[in-house]
């Protein structure tokens, strides 16, 4: 069954369905990850956009009950060049055309990726809708351009209430901006008694539970549309210590006095260079973010840099010079992608030994 992507600038293109036929709009993106479609299928932080996959061939593994970033996918539709629709692999339970179909997520395949990746190089991220051929161009990309894309995406991905994963080591709380269960399966790994906690939840909120740490998570959207956050963690900087991840890192840069833009096409995909400013190493990390710190901002805070990406120098990394507080753009859990930066979560319960240490000297 052919369908089609319309994009507002007019540009559609026409390929073969597969998923869901439902009729979506979305946010067009692309991801230049090899593997790992379906933590990416299921990563809350693909809320409401349309991933391109630059890697052609896609579903070849097909789909297993191990690797799902999220219970619930938010993502809106998935372009490939190629669809895998009869998968090879000890673990794979459906294919990747099954699952879609039973989330009701349409995808797109055979139509040239390149070019369309080309595109959004050029031009930046775009507006578009997956639909069936028989609807007017003209109608759809005049519909694209009076549509706001949404802000409220992390109120649709985030816990509603608070939960427990009970731990017999030092108590996380765990700030749930969209999740992905990776970073929870680290901090579980290092028998952490965690606490999920909603996006909403006050500073108050946090103190009563009387954390050892506090982990902000990733998300989706700009940070700038969650004012609740960032009131939140400017009530417990310095008063336990902090590591935040992608969306985690802008709404503590945010809350420190810096400044976040959108960027032209984002970072997202599982092979990102990036450096450690003090030691020079370089990891391979996973990355999935549209907006990132502006380093002109940083000048009257007391945040300092502590990794850049090597592709294109923006901020991947920053510490608080005053308090126990670090934060990083990328995905150190990965899921997909590689573990090079798994060592954060070791740093973070570090952190948190380091200050219950200290305070058991002021106070002895």
């Amino acid at each position: 069954m052919k369908r089609q992507l319309i994009l507002e600038d007019g540009t559609f293109f026409i390929g073969e369905a597969f998923g869901s036929t439902a009729q979506k709009m979305g946010e067009v993106v692309f991801n230049t990850g090899m593997t790992g479609y379906q933590e990416i299928l299921s990563d809350p932080s693909y809320c409401g956009q349309f991933v391109t996959m630059t890697y052609p061939l896609i579903g070849n593994y097909g789909i297993n009950r191990d690797d799902f970033e999220a219970i619930e996918p938010h993502i809106h539709g998935l372009i490939v060049k190629e669809v895998c629709r009869t998968p090879s692999n000890w673990r794979s339970e459906i294919t990747i055309d099954e699952y879609l179909k039973e989330k009701n997520i349409p995808g797109l395949a055979g139509i040239d990726t390149r070019k369309l990746t080309r595109m959004i190089r050029q031009h930046g991220t775009l507006k578009g809708m997956i639909c069936d051929l028989d609807v007017s161009v003209a109608e759809i990309v005049s519909d694209l351009k009076k549509t706001k894309l949404p802000t409220d995406q992390v109120k649709r991905v985030s816990t509603k209430s608070a939960y427990p994963s009970p731990g017999r080591g030092h108590r996380v709380v765990l700030l749930d901006f969209g999740m992905k269960h990776g970073i929870l399966r680290e901090l579980n790994k290092r028998n952490c008694d965690v606490i999920v906690l909603p996006y909403h939840a006050t500073s108050q909120d946090v103190l009563n539970l009387h954390p050892d740490g506090v982990m902000l998570s990733n998300g989706p959207g700009d940070p700038k549309n969650v004012p609740e956050a960032i009131e939140m963690i400017r009530g417990i900087l310095g008063r336990v210590p902090l590591f935040g991840i992608c969306l985690g890192h802008q709404l503590f840069a945010l809350a420190c006095g810096a400044d976040t833009e959108k960027m032209k096409f984002g970072h997202r995909g599982s092979n990102h260079p990036v450096k450690h400013l003090a030691t020079g190493k370089v990891a391979i990390t996973s990355q999935n973010h549209g907006y990132t710190v502006m380093a002109s901002s940083l000048k009257q805070t007391r945040l300092e840099v502590t990794h850049v990406a090597l592709n294109d120098g923006t901020i991947e990394g920053l510490r608080h010079l005053d308090y126990p507080a670090f934060t990083v753009q990328y995905h150190p859990e990965a899921s997909p992608g590689p573990e090079d930066a798994n060592h954060l979560f070791d740093e973070f319960i570090a952190m948190i030994e380091q200050f219950k240490k200290e305070r058991e000297i002021v106070h002895a």
